[in-house]
Order: structure tokens, then sequence, then C-alpha cells
């Protein structure tokens, strides 16, 4: 059998690694709360602050703010003048921690926040079985799109088109596209905004993203965009045969009831010489084989949270977030899909894309 690096440690230094834990755990948390209340935006343009500065700067309590000051100030991630009483944050803090900087790291501790808000129903899940459905996740869709801003819209035409020979220009002659999964829309805006001459649809369960996405639509001026409340698991009977050129889905097969449906429909509604550009979580699929990947104890927590239990919600698969490259690879054969390449981007070690042809 063989040892972890957590067996191996001594009790102190175990100890000693759960109470960082516990710290870190807490400051992600005082991450969440500092993006949503633009602290950190406010404090990082206008350095240095007092709390009472700072609070007047954003309009907030300044009681509140002065005790969010005291965690991130412990936690060594703002910087306080003993002098002046004074808070700072260091530039290449303010890059990781606000909405000016290309990565931004609290829009992903906004996760420990959310599953935070659910864990006593998922408690109660371990107790009793079933799932919580999306309506348990309120802030969800918001949260993602945030995300997805940083891992999909930044490099959406840099690197994610280009994985597939050719297909910007097509996009830009003019080519019909499906988003299975498109949540409020942003990376589809993004795509319809760039290639006019192309017709772009997007389809969600979701009420509340759809109704976002056709307002930005809207606001944008884009004609060549339409949006739809649908279930993807139906693609097949409620879309004709062969009627796009492109079907992408970004991060929205795992979390399905019906993936095998889903993906069964995106073949039907492909052309034959289409090609389906799936952006997915990379891992190995095993617990081993996932003790070296960096975001592993997050993404297992977050599919744990979300994920799996959206899916069990509506008695579906449950394949969770670490679902892995073999069962996906394999779910992609079973739908008809004749070729599956697999590839990574440097800047996302979080996905593995899947180019797929019929």
């Amino acid at each position: 059998m063989t040892t972890t690096a957590a067996q191996q440690q001594e009790p102190a230094e175990v100890e000693e690694r759960l109470v960082t834990m516990l710290n870190n755990g807490a400051l992600a948390v005082m991450l969440s709360i500092g993006h949503r209340t633009g602290l950190f935006d406010a404090l990082s343009e206008h350095s240095p602050q007092s709390s009472a500065e700072l609070a007047t700067t954003t309009g907030l309590n300044e009681r509140y703010v002065r005790e969010w000051l005291g965690a991130v100030t412990t936690g060594r991630i703002v910087e306080l003048d003993p002098d002046s009483g004074a808070y700072r944050m260091r530039p290449e803090v303010s890059a990781l921690l606000t909405r000016r900087g290309s990565a931004n790291l609290a829009v992903f501790a906004q996760y420990v926040s959310l599953m935070g808000s659910v864990e006593d129903k998922i408690v109660r899940c371990f107790e009793e079985g079933g799932g919580l459905g999306y309506e348990h996740f309120p802030r969800f869709h918001e949260v993602m799109a945030e995300d997805s801003a940083q891992t999909v819209l930044a490099a959406l035409e840099s690197d994610i088109i280009p994985l597939v020979p050719g297909l910007s220009d097509r996009l830009s002659a003019g080519i019909d596209v499906l988003d299975v999964g498109c949540g409020r829309g942003r990376a589809l805006n993004q795509l319809a905004s760039n290639h006019p001459h192309s017709t772009f649809t997007g389809i969600d369960i979701s009420a509340e993203a759809v109704d976002y996405a056709r307002t930005e639509a809207e606001a944008r001026g884009l004609r060549n965009v339409t949006f739809a409340v649908r279930d993807a698991a139906n693609l097949a009977e409620n879309m004709p045969a062969g009627a796009f050129d492109l079907v992408t889905t970004f991060d929205a097969v795992h979390d399905q009831a019906a993936p095998d449906a889903v993906l069964r429909g995106i073949r039907h509604v492909l052309r034959d010489d289409g090609v389906y550009l799936a952006q997915d979580i990379d891992s190995s699929g095993s617990h081993q084989g996932d003790l070296d990947h960096p975001l592993g104890p997050l993404l297992y927590a977050l599919s744990l949270t979300h994920c799996m239990t959206v899916s069990l919600a509506a008695a579906g698969a449950g394949l969770g977030t670490m679902w892995g490259r073999p069962l996906a690879q394999q779910y992609l054969r079973d739908a008809g899909f004749g070729t599956v390449e697999v590839r990574t981007l440097p800047h996302d070690e979080q996905n593995a894309y899947y180019v797929c042809r019929p």
C-alpha cells in the first residue's frame, strides 16, 4: 500500500497543516466578500486608505469593513502601516485579486462560499441520498459567468477556436453554430459579435441564464444570435438533424442528468462535416490518478456540492466534475463520434478540450 505524504508527516506537522488549512479556508470566504463588495478594487485603486476612508470609498459599513481588513491583514493579503493606520495592497497582489487583473483568483474563491451555503442540505443527502437541484444555487450562473470570462472568453479567439484548424476562417465566412448549456451566453455573444456572417444559437435549461444572455445580446445589438430555454437531453427530438456546422459545450456535460442523451443529441444536430468542440474538466477519472492534480481537492469538493448533486437530483448519472478523460472519450465514441482528439492549453490547467468529428 502506497504511503501518502500526509501519512509520512509527524503529528505536529499534520496539526500545523490543518491549522493552516482552517485559516486559508476562512480567507477564501474573505476573498469572496472582498470581490463581491468591491473592496479589493477600491483598495487597489486608492491606496493607502484607513478603514473609514475605504468604507466611504465603497459606500459600505465601516465596522464591517474594519473587521474584514483584520482578516485580510492578518492573512498577509493586505498590508497595514502601523503609524498612519492606513491599508494598502501591493501591485502583484492587486493583479491577482481585482477586476483589473487578467487572473482574478477572488472570482474562484466565491465557490468556497457557495459550497458552504448548501452544506446542511448536502449532509442530508449523505444520510438520505438524492441530490440538490439547480434551484438551490441561485448565484451559480453568476459565478460561472465570471469564471468562464477568465478561462474561456479571454482565450476564445486566441487559443480555443484555433484548436480546430481552419475554424476561425469558417466562422468569418459564415456557418451555423450551437452552444449547448450556454449559461449567460457570454462566449456565444462574443463569437456572434466577432463573426457577423455566422449564425449562433444558445440553449440552456435555466430561464434566468437565457434571459440574461438575451438581454446582453440586445444591448450589444447582435442580430445573428438567439437563445432558448431547452433541455439539452432532448436535442434529438426537438432539433433537426444536421442543422449545425459547429457545436460547442463549455463545462456543460458532466453535470447533465443524461450526458449520454446530450452527446447523442449533439451528434444528431451536427452535420457530417461538422465539428464538436467541448471544454470539460481535465481529470484521470480516479482518486489515485488525481493525487497530483493541482486543483484536485477543490474540484472534487465542487463536484460533491454542485455538479454531482444536481445530476442526482434529476435521477441522473451523477458523473461528477472529475469523471475523467477515459470515461469522457467512451461517452463520445458511444454517441457516434469517430474521431476524438484531446487537447490542453497552457493557461488552463483545469480543463481538457475535446475536438470531435463524426
